[in-house]
């Protein structure tokens, strides 16, 4: 037993990203025996494997790096255990504080250094953080727009802060909508799913619309993020009016041309009415597709209370744009 796995890790070293198949082929044993064996390296954690069937291959994990010398300060430590997550370019998501020195030691950064400035740097952007943990990006919409037509704006997280990129919400967005792996997008769902309910309950939402997408994927993670929720809301129906060319959001550097964009896509049918709407959305930007949406919620007359925004991400400084997602 201990051989064979030895032969397999050796042969992962040697070809690189391999198949159970030719794994099978190389050591010679049955399909159920490989499938054991494997199932055992990744247990130990000496491999991992990428892909869904039929298309599944086997790679060896990067040498260990030795944790056992670093010693955060406990309040560190936890803000490092809750907060940070990367994915590395193979596709394996790390959390954590191995995940953080692992990332420190890749980017010849001191662990100890490191953590003290995440732990700051988190700090400052957590001041913006309500006690619900929501964001109120409400004055940064009103920074930007001549008329406003959205009564606030909430976002879950900052897309990425000073220094350490992404946080770990738009980590698991970006790789959610580009990946189009709905267990991805299902624990996504998940780790949002009660500030979202937090926020229905406080403003009394009793109705509720999803962005639609500009661009056409298999698995479109707004519709995902929708069936995964549940609410228990009626749902406002969103018109995304199809261009001979479709622009998307993200493309548009100027302000102007993203007001513009929403203006001639975005439509409401819908006849009834409700009290108050709320609108989810990605990530937001200029908060224009925002914006727009409400105005045009208002304009059809169908809520007789206030048009919440809501996105899962959102930039941190003025009209940032988040063209990744």
């Amino acid at each position: 037993m201990k051989e064979t796995k030895q032969k397999i890790i050796k042969y992962i070293e040697k070809r690189g990203p391999v198949s159970a198949k030719e794994l099978t082929d190389y050591i010679g044993i049955s399909k159920q025996a490989m499938f054991v064996h494997l199932k055992t390296l990744i247990e130990k954690d000496f491999i991992y494997k990428i892909g869904t069937p039929p298309k599944v291959f086997y790679i060896l994990k990067e040498k260990t790096i030795d944790f056992e010398d670093v010693f955060f300060e406990e309040e560190i430590r936890n803000v490092i255990e809750d907060n940070f997550l990367f994915i590395t370019p193979g596709g394996e998501i790390k959390e954590g504080t191995k995940a953080f020195i692992y990332w420190c030691r890749s980017n010849n950064l001191e662990p100890i250094k490191t953590g003290k400035d995440y732990y700051n740097t988190l700090k400052k952007y957590n001041k913006y953080k309500l006690k619900s943990g929501l964001i109120d990006g409400t004055q940064k919409i009103k920074n930007s727009f001549e008329k406003i037509n959205i009564d606030k704006v909430f976002y879950l997280d900052f897309y990425a802060i000073e220094m350490f990129g992404k946080t770990k919400l738009g980590q698991y967005l970006l790789y959610s909508k580009q990946s189009q792996d709905k267990k991805m997008i299902k624990n996504l769902s998940d780790f949002i799913k009660g500030k979202v309910l937090g926020l229905i309950d406080e403003y009394n939402i009793d109705a509720v619309c999803f962005v639609p997408p500009t661009v056409k994927r298999e698995v479109q993670l707004m519709k995902e993020l929708e069936n995964n929720l549940k609410l228990n809301l009626n749902k406002v129906k969103i018109v995304k009016v199809k261009s001979d060319i479709a622009i998307p959001q993200k493309t548009l550097n100027k302000l102007d041309d993203r007001i513009k964009n929403a203006e001639q896509t975005f439509f409401i049918d819908e006849k009834r009415q409700y009290d108050n709407i709320l609108i989810i959305d990605d990530a937001v930007g200029s908060g224009a597709t925002l914006n727009i949406i409400a105005e045009k919620i208002k304009k059809a007359k169908i809520n007789k209370g206030k048009v919440i925004g809501l996105a899962i991400t959102g930039s941190y400084k003025g009209f940032d744009i988040i063209s990744e997602v």
